[in-house]
């Protein structure tokens, strides 16, 4: 008896061992397929203390490209709320309180857009995070809004790019440069 019970428990290990090595083999012989590559690349900026220190702010955001086109007063057009970038709203992160342009903003995330003029932007933080573009905006979320500081550039930044240098988060695409101080408290 005991003999018959060590076989039939032998016999259904052996059986479903082999069924699931088979189940394993089937899984791992299916194709996996990749998505293709965004047309406008993410990228991440980072404002540090000094070259090393702790992290103050990041940003991401989708870099669309220029491609010949004008970009402010014609793609992104002028007076109207921005996502910043392409794709997702572009999110910014402080990590710890911050002066952003001349108001304070506590720690935390928010979904970054722009309002695009000639001679001054708008700058917004929104508590609504993981936004598809600004097609869901509102207003009534906003956090804190900012002018930044609008240059003409010589020669044209083919993607949107954002940088943090000297303090300031600097936004430059086509031949247009927006800057908004940051420090941290």
């Amino acid at each position: 008896m005991k003999y018959t019970i060590f076989l039939l428990l032998a016999a259904f290990v052996f059986v479903g061992g082999t069924a699931s090595a088979s189940a394993q083999g089937a899984m791992t012989k299916k194709e996996v397929k990749f998505p293709e590559m965004q047309k406008s690349p993410t990228d991440i900026a980072y404002m540090r203390e000094g070259s090393r220190g702790p992290v103050t702010a990041r940003v991401l955001y989708g870099r669309p490209f220029k491609n010949g086109r004008t970009i402010f007063g014609e793609l992104v057009p002028y007076g109207k709320v921005w996502r910043t970038g392409a794709d997702e709203a572009s999110e910014i992160t402080f990590y710890k309180d911050v002066m952003f342009g001349d108001k304070e903003v506590k720690a935390g995330s928010y979904a970054l857009f722009t309002i695009p003029n000639e001679d001054s932007w708008v700058v917004i933080l929104n508590s609504e995070l993981h936004q598809w573009g600004a097609f869901t905006y509102d207003e009534s979320k906003d956090v804190v809004r900012t002018s930044a500081k609008v240059e003409s550039l010589a020669d044209p930044v083919e993607n949107l790019s954002i940088v943090f240098n000297d303090g300031n988060m600097i936004m430059a695409w086509d031949k247009t440069k927006a800057v908004v101080p940051i420090k941290a408290k």
